[in-house]
């Protein structure tokens, strides 16, 4: 199926659907130039995201894990939600039923004024009390660059970001309305993903196993051929840009 095509047949099937639902990784952050904290080029200092991003790392040296969150907070502080986030974010105001299912942590969706997103991976401006005391619980701190790093909780603990780190597990509860979300989409995109990363790569097949149209958009082929019905080779906020224009232009006739 070609380009054209692909798109008139999804921007088709977007405007007949009741539940829309879409599933965001870091591709869909990229137009905005949020830096790739993972795989080649992802070294911060000497070291890689998988050697910081985990509660060991966090024991062992909060300071250090700290720095390079705070570090984070300030490139990502630095970018603006881009137009593919400007157009999730005005579907969700157009349609009750649909969702943003996010694996970044970067929280642009909201910034954009999305509603309704499920943050698998949780927030990097959201801290929480490592004694999950009812003192600190889980509060948003926008502050860059925080200080004193680490920060401290009112019980007198250190306070960690309230992202899921290697070797956790999602919240359950995020994670159950994700897999109702996709079980009951009439469209389910997949947007700027590797589909690699589990359970969230899950939600594709059973999305397509439910009966929806299974869109993937990325610049390279990801998701399993066999749950995927229609591939949009072309980055997030092309994509998303291009469907949206055809949806307007199918609605002012």
């Amino acid at each position: 199926m070609k380009g054209d095509e692909a798109l008139r047949r999804v921007a088709t099937a977007l405007a007949d659907a009741r539940a829309i639902v879409v599933l965001t990784g870091a591709g869909m952050s990229a137009a905005s130039g949020v830096p790739t904290f993972r795989g080649a080029g992802g070294l911060w200092r000497t070291f890689r995201a998988e050697d910081l991003a985990t509660p060991a790392a966090f024991a062992r040296d909060p300071a250090l894990v700290w720095e390079w969150y705070d570090w984070r907070r300030q490139q990502i502080a630095a970018c603006a939600p881009n137009a593919g986030h400007e157009v999730l974010a005005r579907w969700s105001a157009a349609r009750d039923a649909m969702r943003v299912i996010t694996q970044n942590v970067d929280g642009l969706h909201e910034r954009a004024g999305t509603r309704h997103v499920r943050r698998l991976h949780g927030s990097i401006w959201r801290l929480r009390c490592v004694r999950g005391c009812p003192a600190g619980g889980s509060r948003e701190e926008l502050e860059v660059p925080l200080a004193p790093l680490p920060p401290r909780c009112e019980c007198g603990a250190v306070l960690r970001p309230d992202v899921v780190w290697f070797g956790e597990s999602l919240d359950p509860a995020v994670l159950d309305a994700a897999v109702h979300d996709a079980q009951r989409a009439d469209v389910f995109l997949t947007v700027g993903t590797s589909s690699q990363v589990y359970p969230a790569a899950g939600l594709v097949p059973l999305a397509h196993a439910a009966g929806a149209l299974v869109v993937e958009i990325n610049p390279e082929p990801a998701a399993s051929a066999d749950a995927v019905d229609v591939r949009l080779t072309m980055g997030a906020d092309q994509a998303l840009v291009a469907l949206d224009d055809l949806l307007r232009q199918n609605h002012a006739r």
